[in-house]
């Protein structure tokens, strides 16, 4: 019989970690002193010590560990499982040195801008309502992407070209939309994408998109890189809403979020103190 310190050692496993094994039914002592509470191990469970330290290098959980012990059988789809699941934190978290690096490299500021005229075409996004917060992106990411790509795929078969980046609005340009928005009914967003085209390809476009005419306007701008979230969100309002504007002021109901490759760039309309907003 081995004690804890002699198993330690030709394991290289410290007697701490040893006991954590124990503790999970992990690594079992062959036995244990009642008085004392001392472990013995025998020399052949180093060779289980050697796999249970193989396995738990590559990041596998305590759990998954076990599982693998306990099915030898079902190992190799083990690890292959364990694999994609590492690669895909490896990818996260490249995103998120990436998205790090662009932050402190060149910290997020306000600018103004101007917003040209442009025609637009604009649909609904379904899978956005039953009570959800408008603002959770991850819940709605998927249903924004896959109604971005439609409308893009749509304009393009019928002749129309992009001539810009798509961008997301509060689905509350009529009655309807502004009730099933704040009820959590309906869909809460609106994709608009900036088009080029004469008016043949725009009498094609399907009824559901809808063609429109943005106005030019002054804009407040601020970029915020990575993929948005409610923190990111509450953070461009809470610079674009302070940001001062001389005999103006920052209309959030007009706010638009346009979709980069590399990030969201939230914009504010800026109104004049004797304008109107389309609002009233």
């Amino acid at each position: 019989m081995l004690s804890i310190s002699e198993f330690s050692e030709m394991c290289h496993l410290p007697p701490q970690t040893l006991r954590y094994y124990h503790s999970e039914g992990l690594l079992v002592p062959a036995n244990v002193d009642e008085q004392t509470g001392y472990r013995s191990y025998l020399l052949e469970q180093v060779e289980q010590a050697m796999l249970i330290t193989v396995l738990r290098g590559t990041g596998m959980s305590v759990k998954l560990v076990r599982r693998a012990l306990d099915e030898p059988d079902a190992t190799p789809a083990l690890l292959e499982q364990h694999s994609a699941e590492v690669e895909r934190q490896r990818q996260a978290q490249d995103e998120a040195i990436r998205d790090a690096r662009m932050f402190f490299d060149s910290w997020p500021e306000v600018r103004r801008r101007h917003a040209p005229e442009m025609t637009v075409v604009s649909k609904l996004v379904p899978g956005t309502s039953a009570g959800r917060n408008p603002y959770e992106w991850d819940e709605t990411g998927a249903a924004i992407t896959a109604t971005v790509q439609d409308v893009v795929k749509t304009v393009e078969s019928c002749g129309a070209v992009v001539s810009g980046p798509p961008w997301l609005t509060l689905a509350g340009e009529t009655p309807e939309q502004k009730r099933q928005t704040l009820t959590g009914e309906g869909p809460c967003w609106l994709v608009k994408i900036p088009v080029a085209a004469d008016e043949d390809a725009l009498a094609a476009l399907p009824g559901d998109v809808e063609v429109q005419i943005f106005e030019a306007r002054d804009e407040l701008s601020i970029f915020i890189p990575g993929k948005t979230s409610i923190a990111k969100y509450c953070t461009a309002l809470s610079r674009l809403i302070p940001h001062p504007v001389d005999a103006a002021y920052v209309d959030i109901i007009r706010m638009r979020h346009l979709l980069h490759d590399d990030g969201v760039e939230t914009t504010a309309a800026i109104c004049q103190l004797d304008e109107t907003s389309a609002d009233g």
